[in-house]
């Protein structure tokens, strides 16, 4: 097995391994440098739905397919625990979520009182153009916001949106709301204490519809607008080229990630499994009465 790091701050690709007969030796490994990298790609892998299954449940538990999806969907899903995402068609019905569209700066529903720390997702067909995935480490983000606003951060939450998806989209069973802060969603400490790696993070969810609690609405927006510059400067981001039999593992704690769009008429197919956290995430303490 080879590690071999992908950018100064985030990211390692691990050649060397297949993941369909990964013993339990190479799993110790992959697991430290996932935790030490962020974000893990493995090439040229060959995995069915059990095997992707059984692969990421060695990370934790594994969440199933959201409730709320409209039954039209549900039932097309081979598996409560493999999602695909995907823009293609059957009998004029999409096969999977998020279509082609740019799916923006988000860390994976954070909008739940304890998001999911992993996601892993494989690569069963990608578009000729477009389609790239963006991770940006917020660690380094953090580190990179002026002392003063840092500190400040220590002291506020944040109200994460359950609402929308990633591409903006109105998710079943939701309705829409004119504030932000009357928007569905879980409140987390701005900054994330890893509970593994023991480092600090930028916890900022999505920047569409999250509301800074106990702000007015204008100062709420303008400093999630300030937070938002430099949670992706480019020093800190690591771009994801897909092909096919691609894996990638990234850890929701310290990284957020986005989705280039890519023409409808090229196919692009992928299958995710979101896996839940062993035990609750460990934030910051808020001083009572602070909001900022």
């Amino acid at each position: 097995m080879n590690i071999t790091p992908l950018s100064p701050v985030l990211g390692a690709e691990i050649d060397g391994v297949d993941l369909a007969a990964i013993s339990a030796a190479e799993f110790e490994e992959v697991y430290q440098a996932w935790v030490e990298h962020g974000v893990l790609r493995f090439r040229g892998q060959s995995l069915d739905d059990k095997q992707l299954e059984e692969f990421s449940a060695r990370f934790g538990p594994l969440g199933k397919t959201p409730a709320k999806l409209p039954p039209e969907k549900l039932k097309l899903l081979p598996s409560l625990y493999v999602v695909p995402l995907s823009n293609i068609k059957k009998e004029g019905r999409p096969i999977g979520g998020l279509g082609n569209t740019e799916a923006r700066w988000h860390s994976d529903m954070t909008y739940l009182e304890t998001p999911p720390p992993a996601s892993v997702l494989l690569s069963i067909e990608v578009p000729e153009e477009g389609g790239n995935t963006q991770f940006s480490c917020q660690h380094a983000a953090l580190e990179s916001l002026p002392e003063e606003l840092r500190e400040r951060l220590r002291h506020i939450r944040i109200k994460h949106d359950a609402a929308h998806t990633s591409v903006g989209d109105l998710r079943f069973g939701f309705e829409e709301v004119s504030d932000p802060s009357d928007a569905p969603g879980a409140v987390h400490s701005a900054i994330l204490r890893h509970s593994e790696n023991g480092r600090d993070a930028l916890y900022l969810g999505r920047r569409e519809w999250a509301y800074v609690m106990g702000m007015e609405i204008e100062d709420s927006e303008r400093l999630l607008d300030e937070l938002w510059r430099y949670a992706a400067l480019p020093e800190n981001v690591w771009t994801q080229e897909w092909r096919v039999g691609d894996v990638l593992i990234w850890d929701n704690r310290r990284v957020v990630h986005r989705r280039d769009g890519f023409p409808d008429h090229m196919r692009r197919l992928m299958k995710r499994c979101q896996v839940l956290a062993r035990e609750s995430v460990t934030s910051l303490p808020v001083r009572e009465g602070i909001s900022g």
